[in-house]
């Protein structure tokens, strides 16, 4: 089945996958130390039919492409420590999510449109906090919704001062939704704007300029118009001038996937995809190292897009983003591994005796991101421990990552191979999810003994017996009972409303602290779940649907 032979807006599959030679609505270019990311969205290619991408308004597509960008410029560009976000457009820096796309979009892809832009834009944060490589904005014009959120999402935010360039986050007045991005988190939670100013902020159609913007807080710096290209520059070269990245190391390509794409699954070079559309089940398969670890960070870099956890992550990051939006009947992902657990184990221990190296902190870092995609994918996910498999190290988190794993206690007919797995320092720091806490402090919140009785074994390769002594998996079967038992967990799975088991477990993955990050993913996505489907705001004289016909939306004014 290609890529591109379905149309209409409930069939096409979307493909996340792309480079810099197919980019649509972006230009990247680097000069030395930094780089620059420029908007310049062409308005006729859209994701879908229906709509035109004006004054560099954004759909799926376009931040497809800014995800891309993102992550190339981590590997691909060691030398760069300063990313500057701007736009190619006269006076317009992004007009934010394209209006027409959400009026006609169904609800799943509004939804998952705004999860996959949260991602990206943390992505950015996330370069900037752990990567060396800090982004700036420089708002020629306007920014408007989720064009201020993406510069809010950078660490330094630049507006010209040319009379009329603003800064707005105009949802709730003009459609009837809420900034879906993260503005109003960022703005109280990250910019320490003053909740007042920040209320006022969000009721104002035509946004805040100049000094006003600036006392507020709302920008870093106004900038003259006649100097303002100049002071970025100035500004991006001496951010970069404190970065960590090395200015002399090679980059790795990341090269397109080994992908065959059928009815029935996807399959990788090191993930397979089974798809059993009648269960609404897809098994999601990741095998172990098909060659031997590298002696060390330089051999390693040489194997590029080849090297194994990269390649492995690439691969898992893929698959999950086809089936958060191609695939919305399959509601059970089961999670299995297959290969060495001691090869994992070494590459493992590769990656963390050398995470001083550049490229192989960014591996750590994208596993981190992936792995938090799991926790933030509104799946059911079992994860199945089983003879053969290889959940170790960072592959021992999709374990921990599962809403409940199971593991195979004994033997098969005819082997004498028993199911086993091994945590190791990836599951006691580096790998943190949205809350800020590893998975294991997550798995035993408010019982610190039965934490550090499960760190304790750290480093030991553990039986099914083991595994559940420690807390690790929700049950143990024998051969006996687990095709039995599995199968009934399957079915009364899928006996539930899919809507209840998402807002449960979305509830459940996220005990302990609220950060930035789960206040956007939890309360924020939820509000704006709720509000997406409100006559308000979607309804056919709702705001949305009568955004730019010169006709005011009809409200119903109840508080609910």
């Amino acid at each position: 089945m290609s890529l591109t032979d379905r149309s209409v807006y409930d069939r096409r599959v979307i493909d996340f996958q792309t480079n810099p030679d197919r980019y649509k609505h972006w230009r990247l270019r680097t000069d030395g130390p930094v780089a620059h990311l420029d908007m310049d969205v062409d308005p006729d290619g859209g994701l879908h039919s229906g709509y035109e991408l004006k004054l560099n308004s954004y759909d799926l597509g376009v931040d497809i492409e800014l995800a891309d960008a993102v992550q190339r410029l981590r590997f691909e560009h060691p030398e760069v420590g300063a990313v500057v976000i701007g736009s190619l457009k006269e006076r317009v820096f992004c007009a934010g999510a394209n209006i027409g796309m959400l009026a006609a979009a169904p609800h799943p892809l509004k939804v998952n449109f705004c999860k996959f832009t949260n991602e990206t834009r943390g992505s950015i944060e996330d370069a900037t906090e752990n990567s060396g490589q800090r982004y700036l904005t420089a708002i020629n014009g306007t920014a408007a919704g989720g064009g201020y959120e993406l510069a809010l999402a950078t660490d330094h935010i630049m507006l010209i001062d040319d009379g009329s360039a603003t800064v707005a986050l105009p949802e709730v007045p003009l459609l009837g939704v809420l900034p879906g991005t993260g503005g109003l988190t960022r703005l109280v939670d990250k910019r320490f704007v003053r909740r007042d100013r920040a209320d006022v902020f969000c009721t104002v159609e035509e946004g805040i300029k100049g000094t006003r913007a600036l006392a507020w807080n709302l920008v870093d710096e106004l900038v003259p118009m006649s100097s303002f290209a100049e002071k970025v520059t100035e500004r991006a070269t001496e951010i970069a001038a404190a970065s960590d990245r090395p200015a002399d190391a090679t980059g790795v390509d990341l090269t397109p996937l080994d992908r065959t794409i059928t009815d029935d699954g996807i399959t990788y070079s090191s993930v397979a995809l089974d798809i059993d559309r009648s269960r609404g089940v897809v098994g999601i398969t990741v095998y172990g190292p098909d060659a031997e670890v590298p002696q060390d960070a330089p051999a390693a870099t040489q194997l590029g897009a080849d090297f194994w956890p990269l390649r492995l992550a690439r691969e898992l990051d893929d698959a999950l983003l086809h089936l958060r939006v191609n695939e919305l009947e399959l509601g059970t992902f089961t999670i299995h591994s297959r290969g060495s657990i001691e090869a994992v184990a070494a590459y493992d221990r590769l990656l963390h005796d050398n995470a001083a190296n550049w490229f192989m902190r960014e591996v750590i870092l994208l596993w981190k991101r992936v792995l938090k995609r799991v926790d933030l994918t509104s799946r059911t996910v079992l994860t199945l421990v089983e003879p053969g498999s290889c959940f170790a190290g960072f592959l021992a988190e999709l374990v921990l990552a599962a809403d409940r794993a199971y593991m195979f206690e004994g033997t098969l007919d005819g082997d004498d191979q028993t199911a086993t797995m091994l945590l190791t320092g990836s599951s006691t720091g580096p790998l943190p999810m949205s809350n800020g806490l590893t998975r294991l402090e997550t798995r035993f919140w408010g019982d610190d003994g039965a934490r550090e009785r499960t760190a304790a074994t750290v480093g030991s390769v553990m039986s099914a017996e083991d595994a559940y002594e420690a807390g690790l998996v929700t049950e143990i079967y024998d051969d006996l009972d687990w095709d039995d038992e599995l199968r009934i967990i399957i079915e009364e799975r899928a006996s539930f409303s899919p809507d209840s088991l998402t807002a449960m477990e979305a509830n459940l993955r996220f005990p302990g602290p609220e950060t930035l990050e789960t206040k956007i993913f939890g309360r924020l996505t939820a509000w704006q779940n709720w509000v997406f489907q409100r006559p308000n705001a979607s309804g056919e004289v709702g705001a949305l649907r009568r955004y730019g016909t010169g006709l005011r939306p009809e409200y119903d004014n109840r508080r609910v």
